[in-house]
């Protein structure tokens, strides 16, 4: 109770001087004791405050009180049966009571003795709140610590039982790194960037965060928001070709925009790795300089992905040689486009030998590529994430696809678009994809381009009507090269249900978990939608085929894929040398997994949309792969059942014209035809509104506006 609380001994709280303090002393004596409070251990006001906060609280006993009660209070000793010793005493009506007692800590004694030998001085305000700020950060710590996986492995596949009895077919289609959880490299990332957000008050940071993106839960950062939400679809507001960035938007866009990217670019990137396979990034590594990349977009976290990739391919090719030691991985050139000096500065501690440009080079012509001389810089690796969906115009980003592709390096450069997984984000890729089947990429039945008329060069003998097309593909997530199902129509469809983009998983650095206050979960799915593209080399091509072969992409090689390429004879498998993963429909969403069968919806090598059904009955290793199949997995085992997929693509009701402007829809426009006696008599535009003849002039007092008045021909 609190009769006996201004008896209080002044070892265990100082006085105060103020409110502040006094409220001080009560959340202190919370966060010690929870729901519990010692006898005596708060004075009058502190427990008037306390009841007010936090209501009554669970009175308890100090051992050392107990142990000097006084003589006349007769304390009884009693074991009970499963071991353990209470202590009882009497009450005011005789019978004896369990006494509860609270055994104080070393460090809280030390504590409250190193406070009285202080003279009652209280703590302050920003001590209060440091240690605090110290406790969350030592929280997350150690959670991100017990997330950390004991491997660090992306490209070789988990030694999983699931896993090892998959169908090889079913190994190598598999979408995503391994393990299916990303998480950020510590020493690289995470160390270095924790150390570079300490110089920004925690307070301000979050509060900056939510501001720019959109509010609690980041929903206009990298990550996506749920559609149950109804969140507005925008971009990324910070782009880091902006050079008005400022202090804390730096530290903002590098703590919360920057670790959902590297997941997703490093998901793309292993992807990419299995579909070329591995001579094509043995043959960057075994390149004098090493490879050539550009990060066009996510402010250094595309370069730090794409080391994590060199450095697993460098171990794993030293591993197969047997060599027991090797050098480090060769990272090549590595070029970073950041536009203002506060994020070059803040990304150059994440990166070493490293090129900063603050915009994009200018768009290489045919006629500098063909000047040897003085050769412009070409990259064999692009990474463009988050960078159209913020251009408001298409011819824009039409312009900056064009810089990006005049940048590859023509000898099999691969280029990486990323988005956002949302509808506005996947119109943005694809639109892309489409402006590069039409204008560079050739297909059979697509090989030369109309060259526009100002563009056209007269030449003798030669028609420079059309242009050739160069050789290309689509790696990865197309298995086609016909139009996109889901983007039957340009522009934006309002009401899109239906769109292609995929989910990886990341653990969360501490210092993102502290700024969006999770403490629910420490992991995050971020949906993304991205196209990856090949310059100078075609798989569709025997002499650029890995089984040279040349990968057919059409109706007959669903039919296959839908009968199924288990088995080579009755007791050998297929494989990789068998079949391309090319020639294979990808999963566009989870599998549905139902009682006795497996609806798996997929994207053919046909360019159409479909739904196949894998029972039970159907094969035994088709139905337990289906089990376990991935959203983005290719698949190469079959199915019972195959249907149309009906798509649900909203309706495009704006229209642009060749600047991305809106173009106003015409309204439907009434005529009137006169027909007298004699015949036609003319013909007038009905009109209503403000352009009718007969309109009040506003203001006017209801007088009516002047007609025209009919000419005769005498007075011309």
């Amino acid at each position: 109770s609190a009769t006996g609380a201004s008896q209080r001994s002044t070892d265990f709280s100082p006085s105060h001087a103020d409110g502040q303090t006094l409220e001080q002393s009560v959340r202190r004596a919370r966060q010690l004791f929870g729901d519990t409070l010692p006898r005596d251990h708060l004075n009058e006001k502190e427990y008037a405050l306390y009841q007010r906060l936090y209501g009554t609280p669970v009175f308890i006993d100090r051992a050392t009180e107990v142990d000097r009660a006084e003589v006349d209070e007769e304390i009884l000793q009693e074991e009970l049966p499963d071991g353990t010793t209470v202590l009882l005493r009497k009450n005011e009506d005789g019978k004896l009571e369990e006494v509860e007692f609270y055994e104080e800590p070393e460090e809280l004694a030390e504590t409250e003795k190193r406070e009285g030998a202080k003279d009652e001085e209280s703590i302050t305000e920003a001590e209060w709140k440091a240690f605090r700020e110290e406790k969350a950060e030592i929280y997350h710590q150690n959670i991100y610590q017990k997330s950390a996986p004991q491997g660090n492995e992306f490209l070789e596949d988990a030694e999983e039982d699931d896993f090892m009895r998959a169908h090889p077919l079913t190994k190598a289609g598999r979408f995503a790194p391994s393990p299916s959880t990303v998480f950020l490299p510590k020493e690289t990332f995470v160390d270095p960037m924790s150390e570079l957000l300490t110089r920004a008050n925690h307070k301000h940071l979050a509060e900056s965060a939510n501001r720019i993106f959109g509010g609690q839960g980041l929903p206009h950062s990298a990550t996506t928001p749920p559609a149950s939400l109804q969140k507005e679809q925008k971009p990324i507001p910070l782009d880091p070709s902006r050079s008005d960035m400022g202090n804390i938007e730096g530290d903002a866009y590098m703590a919360a925009v920057m670790p959902g990217t590297y997941a997703t670019v490093l998901s793309t990137l292993v992807e990419i790795r299995r579909r070329l396979g591995t001579p094509w990034i043995e043959h960057l590594l075994q390149r004098k300089g090493g490879p050539v990349v550009l990060d066009a977009g996510s402010g250094g976290a595309g370069i730090l992905a794409w080391h994590e990739v060199i450095k697993a391919e460098w171990q794993r090719m030293h591993e197969d040689s047997g060599a027991t030691s090797y050098s480090s991985a060769p990272l090549g050139k590595a070029t970073v486009l950041t536009g203002s000096n506060v994020l070059r500065h803040r990304a150059s501690k994440l990166l070493e030998n490293t090129t900063f440009i603050p915009r994009l080079p200018d768009t290489i012509t045919s006629e500098e590529q063909e000047h040897t001389q003085q050769p412009r810089k070409l990259y064999d690796v692009i990474i463009a994430p988050h960078t159209l969906w913020p251009l408001k115009q298409e011819y824009q980003r039409k312009e900056q696809v064009e810089k990006y592709w005049s940048l590859l390096n023509p000898k099999g450069g691969v280029l990486i678009i990323l988005e956002k997984g949302l509808p506005r984000g996947f119109e943005v890729v694809a639109a892309a994809r489409q402006y590069l089947l039409d204008k560079h990429i050739a297909s059979p039945d697509s090989t030369k381009v109309e060259v526009p008329l100002e563009e056209q060069t007269s030449k003798l003998g030669e028609d420079t009507r059309f242009a050739q097309k160069e050789t290309g593909m689509i790696i990865a997530p197309c298995t086609n090269h016909e139009t996109c199902p889901m983007y039957q129509s340009p522009g934006i469809s309002r009401g899109r249900k239906d769109f292609c983009f995929f989910s990886q998983r990341y653990i969360r650095p501490p210092y993102l978990q502290r700024i969006l206050d999770a403490k629910d979960r420490n992991h995050e799915d971020v949906q993304f939608s991205y196209i990856a593209l090949q310059r100078g080399r075609d798989q569709r091509l025997p002499l650029h085929d890995l089984l040279g072969q040349g990968v057919v992409q059409n109706e007959k090689t669903t039919e296959e894929a839908f009968e199924g390429h288990e088995w080579n004879t009755e007791t050998e498998l297929r494989t990789e040398a068998d079949v391309n993963p090319l020639t294979l429909p990808r999963l566009i969403l989870p599998a549905l997994k139902r009682r006795g069968h497996i609806v798996l919806d997929v994207c053919t090598p046909a360019g159409k949309l479909e739904r196949w059904t894998v029972p039970k009955s159907f094969s035994k290793q088709a139905f337990r792969d289906a089990r376990k199949a991935r959203w983005g997995d290719l698949w190469a085992l079959g199915a019972k059942t195959r249907i149309p997929r009906l798509v649900r693509l909203g309706r495009p009701s704006d229209k642009f014209d060749k600047k991305g402007r809106r173009i106003k829809k015409v309204k439907n426009q009434v005529i009137d035809v006169n027909i007298g006696a004699g015949g036609f008599e003319g013909m007038r535009a009905r009109q209503n509104g403000r352009y009718s003849q007969d309109r009040k002039i506003r203001g006017s007092g209801g007088r009516k506006g002047r007609k025209k008045q009919a000419y005769d021909l005498e007075d011309i």
